[in-house]
């Protein structure tokens, strides 16, 4: 089962980020710029984040393999028409359809586990997950590169798609659903359940961590690193592509990381502020001295990417206060608030470079600005959530 899941969750990752290698041959197809590139990878982001009520939904009422099965079979259909899309109606279309299909894909993993496996290893299997699963990330990275020189991005992404199709009979087959929790005095509809999970003050100061801090390091992992690389640093195409498969292994190091962070510092609030600690004053480093070299901007980019998104630690530490007949609903939520930032963290930067490049700002200005500015908001967030409790055992 849990093969099956990280199977799912790698080609997730891969969509989530393939844009920043594909960027150019998008640009120049679908006649895109800054602002319309960012719009396709926040429409995957948006339409994600829009999913996760009814995911939470169906997760409590119909269980993870149907839901999943259902989700997959979006992704194949966004990534064959994104290969065959011809403006830029078409590519938003795919990538909403794609990001859709990846929605129940982790929430789907994080509901099996909590249901399988005791509260205390929620932590640890999750992260796992996360970690293995994230290396679809550099997938997106070198090895796609490779293949888009091969062959050109559209057959690459029929190929995707494809591969989507057999892990989606390969899930069909492998997960079972754990028996459906009852609620206590009886049926409780979507709207109660989402009304008592929001109603959980515990919850209230993790959010807004949950709504910045991933949004700043997949904006920079998915859209910026290759055009900040390119216009800054005047990396060349084979250059940027390693060094965004080099951040994705990065990231999928430092969510493996976490794991046995957590069990050393004894709890989830612990962990987690001291990694947006860590990554707020790399944030900041970044965007203050990222410009003297390439050398130092990737440092300082592995860096955050290594400490910059404890998702599964925040997740194990929301997942603490929610009742058992209400897991589906309350992971998807949170995740609804990662996401969703994530998507308005893209759609937001997209436009702020993209009117920053018209008033004419050195490249380096631009960069430093965004890369400061992310470390602002993340400080402001983790202030915030000094205020929660720490996770119920």
């Amino acid at each position: 089962m849990f093969l099956a899941l990280l199977s799912s969750y790698v080609l997730s990752q891969f969509y989530r980020a393939f844009l920043a290698v594909v960027a150019g041959d998008l640009s120049r197809d679908l006649a895109l710029d800054a602002a319309g590139l960012a719009s396709l990878q926040a429409a995957f982001l948006l339409a994600f984040a829009f999913c996760q009520i009814p995911v939470g939904i169906a997760l409590d009422r119909f269980g993870p393999r149907r839901t999943l099965s259902v989700g997959m079979s979006s992704a194949v259909v966004g990534a064959a028409l994104l290969a065959f899309a011809r403006d830029f109606p078409q590519g938003l279309i795919a990538m909403a359809l794609i990001g859709g299909g990846c929605a129940p894909v982790l929430m789907a993993g994080f509901y099996l586990i909590a249901r399988t496996y005791a509260a205390a290893r929620f932590a640890t299997m999750s992260s796992l997950l996360l970690g293995l699963g994230s290396l679809g990330d550099p997938l997106s990275g070198m090895p796609l590169a490779l293949a888009v020189g091969a062959f050109g991005w559209r057959p690459a992404m029929m190929g995707m798609a494809g591969l989507t199709v057999a892990t989606l009979i390969y899930v069909a087959c492998v997960i079972r659903d754990p028996p459906r929790a009852v609620a206590p005095g009886g049926h409780v509809s979507p709207l109660e359940g989402a009304k008592k999970i929001l109603a959980l003050r515990q919850l209230w100061p993790i959010f807004p961590i949950a709504l910045v801090g991933y949004a700043c390091v997949i904006a920079t992992r998915g859209l910026w690193i290759a055009p900040y690389l390119e216009n800054v640093h005047h990396f060349d195409a084979a250059e940027r592509s390693l060094s965004a498969t080099a951040l994705g292994l990065v990231m999928a190091a430092g969510a493996l990381l976490y794991a046995p962070l957590n069990r050393l510092a004894g709890n989830a609030k612990r962990t987690a502020v001291a990694g947006f600690t860590a990554t707020v004053v790399g944030w900041l480093a970044l965007g203050l001295f990222g410009g003297h070299s390439g050398a130092v901007a990737l440092g300082l980019l592995f860096f955050v990417g290594a400490f910059g998104a404890p998702f599964a630690i925040l997740m194990a530490h929301a997942r603490s206060f929610m009742p058992t007949h209400l897991l589906g609903q309350g992971v998807t939520i949170m995740n609804l608030a990662f996401m969703g930032g994530a998507g308005l963290g893209q759609w937001l930067s997209g436009r702020y470079v993209r009117a920053a490049e018209i008033a004419g700002t050195p490249a380096q200005e631009i960069y430093g600005t965004l890369f400061t500015g992310f470390g602002i908001v993340v400080a402001g967030a983790l202030s915030i959530y000094l205020l929660t409790p720490r996770e119920r055992r």
